[in-house]
Protein backbone atom coordinates (compact mmCIF):
# COMPACT_ATOMS: atom_id res chain seq x y z
CA UNK A 1 0.00 0.00 0.00
CA UNK A 2 2.58 2.70 1.07
CA UNK A 3 5.63 0.99 -1.27
CA UNK A 4 5.52 4.37 -3.10
CA UNK A 5 5.66 6.77 -0.58
CA UNK A 6 8.60 9.60 -0.44
CA UNK A 7 8.98 12.07 2.81
CA UNK A 8 9.86 15.62 2.58
CA UNK A 9 10.85 17.52 4.99
CA UNK A 10 8.78 20.79 5.55
CA UNK A 11 9.97 24.42 6.93
CA UNK A 12 7.82 27.51 7.75
CA UNK A 13 8.72 31.06 6.39
CA UNK A 14 7.26 34.54 7.24
CA UNK A 15 8.87 35.96 4.41
CA UNK A 16 9.72 33.53 1.10
CA UNK A 17 12.26 35.90 -0.39
CA UNK A 18 14.23 36.20 3.11
CA UNK A 19 14.41 32.71 3.31
CA UNK A 20 15.32 32.46 -0.13
CA UNK A 21 18.37 34.59 0.69
CA UNK A 22 18.98 32.80 4.13
CA UNK A 23 19.12 29.31 2.16
CA UNK A 24 21.77 30.97 -1.02
CA UNK A 25 23.77 32.90 1.27
CA UNK A 26 24.06 30.60 4.30
CA UNK A 27 23.75 27.04 3.35
CA UNK A 28 24.93 27.79 -0.66
CA UNK A 29 21.58 26.58 -2.09
CA UNK A 30 19.27 27.41 -4.83
CA UNK A 31 16.45 25.64 -5.65
CA UNK A 32 15.49 22.89 -7.38
CA UNK A 33 12.10 24.00 -8.57
CA UNK A 34 9.87 27.72 -7.13
CA UNK A 35 6.12 27.00 -7.49
CA UNK A 36 5.00 29.49 -9.66
CA UNK A 37 1.42 30.45 -7.95
CA UNK A 38 2.43 30.20 -4.32
CA UNK A 39 6.17 31.05 -4.57
CA UNK A 40 6.81 27.76 -2.38
CA UNK A 41 10.70 26.51 -2.55
CA UNK A 42 11.45 22.97 -2.80
CA UNK A 43 15.69 22.35 -2.40
CA UNK A 44 18.13 19.20 -2.16
CA UNK A 45 19.80 18.69 0.75
CA UNK A 46 21.52 15.13 1.17
CA UNK A 47 19.01 13.73 -1.22
CA UNK A 48 16.19 14.71 0.83
CA UNK A 49 13.65 17.44 -0.59
CA UNK A 50 12.68 20.21 1.63
CA UNK A 51 9.94 22.54 1.01
CA UNK A 52 9.81 26.46 2.50
CA UNK A 53 6.56 27.46 2.55
CA UNK A 54 4.57 30.73 2.90
CA UNK A 55 2.52 30.99 6.98
CA UNK A 56 2.66 32.91 9.21
CA UNK A 57 3.30 30.61 12.01
CA UNK A 58 6.88 30.17 10.85
CA UNK A 59 9.30 30.09 13.89
CA UNK A 60 6.56 29.28 16.29
CA UNK A 61 7.60 25.59 17.86
CA UNK A 62 10.71 25.69 20.17
CA UNK A 63 12.35 22.21 18.71
CA UNK A 64 14.31 21.06 16.33
CA UNK A 65 12.62 21.60 12.94
CA UNK A 66 15.78 20.06 10.62
CA UNK A 67 18.71 18.50 11.07
CA UNK A 68 22.06 18.16 9.30
CA UNK A 69 24.33 15.02 9.21
CA UNK A 70 27.86 16.55 9.11
CA UNK A 71 30.83 14.76 8.69
CA UNK A 72 33.35 16.68 10.39
CA UNK A 73 31.25 19.37 12.62
CA UNK A 74 34.49 21.61 13.71
CA UNK A 75 34.64 22.54 9.97
CA UNK A 76 31.18 23.41 9.15
CA UNK A 77 29.93 25.37 12.81
CA UNK A 78 32.89 27.53 11.41
CA UNK A 79 31.63 27.69 8.27
CA UNK A 80 28.49 28.55 9.08
CA UNK A 81 29.95 31.06 11.70
CA UNK A 82 31.75 32.74 8.82
CA UNK A 83 28.20 33.37 7.19
CA UNK A 84 26.88 35.19 10.30
CA UNK A 85 25.17 31.98 12.01
CA UNK A 86 25.26 32.15 16.00
CA UNK A 87 24.62 29.23 17.19
CA UNK A 88 22.20 28.34 20.69
CA UNK A 89 23.62 27.90 23.88
CA UNK A 90 22.02 25.47 26.16
CA UNK A 91 22.14 24.09 30.07
CA UNK A 92 19.36 21.54 30.37
CA UNK A 93 19.98 18.66 32.07
CA UNK A 94 21.26 16.17 29.99
CA UNK A 95 22.03 18.96 27.23
CA UNK A 96 24.94 21.77 27.83
CA UNK A 97 26.27 22.92 24.86
CA UNK A 98 30.17 24.85 25.38
CA UNK A 99 30.68 27.25 22.63
CA UNK A 100 27.19 26.05 21.32
CA UNK A 101 28.43 23.02 20.78
CA UNK A 102 26.97 19.97 23.01
CA UNK A 103 28.99 16.85 23.88
CA UNK A 104 26.75 13.94 23.65
CA UNK A 105 28.82 10.75 24.30
CA UNK A 106 30.03 10.39 20.91
CA UNK A 107 27.74 12.35 19.22
CA UNK A 108 28.23 15.93 18.73
CA UNK A 109 25.60 18.65 17.64
CA UNK A 110 24.93 22.29 17.41
CA UNK A 111 21.68 23.94 16.73
CA UNK A 112 20.98 27.53 15.65
CA UNK A 113 18.11 29.10 13.46
CA UNK A 114 17.37 30.19 10.15
CA UNK A 115 15.83 32.96 8.94
CA UNK A 116 12.82 32.47 9.75
CA UNK A 117 13.50 31.18 13.40
CA UNK A 118 13.13 27.85 12.73
CA UNK A 119 15.64 25.93 14.69
CA UNK A 120 17.98 23.34 13.23
CA UNK A 121 20.44 20.95 14.23
CA UNK A 122 24.05 20.02 12.76
CA UNK A 123 25.13 16.94 14.14
CA UNK A 124 28.48 14.76 14.09
CA UNK A 125 26.96 11.03 15.06
CA UNK A 126 29.30 8.57 16.02
CA UNK A 127 31.03 6.31 13.36
CA UNK A 128 28.53 3.57 14.59
CA UNK A 129 25.28 5.60 13.95
CA UNK A 130 27.40 7.10 10.50
CA UNK A 131 27.17 3.76 9.57
CA UNK A 132 23.86 2.96 10.47
CA UNK A 133 22.62 5.71 8.84
CA UNK A 134 24.38 4.79 5.46
CA UNK A 135 22.81 1.81 5.44
CA UNK A 136 19.58 3.02 6.04
CA UNK A 137 20.07 5.21 3.52
CA UNK A 138 21.43 2.18 1.11
CA UNK A 139 17.69 0.07 2.16
CA UNK A 140 20.34 -2.47 3.49
CA UNK A 141 18.66 -2.30 7.27
CA UNK A 142 16.26 -4.51 7.90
Amino acid sequence: MFENLMATAVLPATDLDRARRWWHDTLDREPMYVEAESGNLFYDVGGTVVLVYATSFAGTAQNTAFNLVSDDLDRDVAALRERGVVFHDYDFPGLKTVDGIADLGGERSAWFSDSEDNIIAIGQPSPEMRELADAMRAGSVG
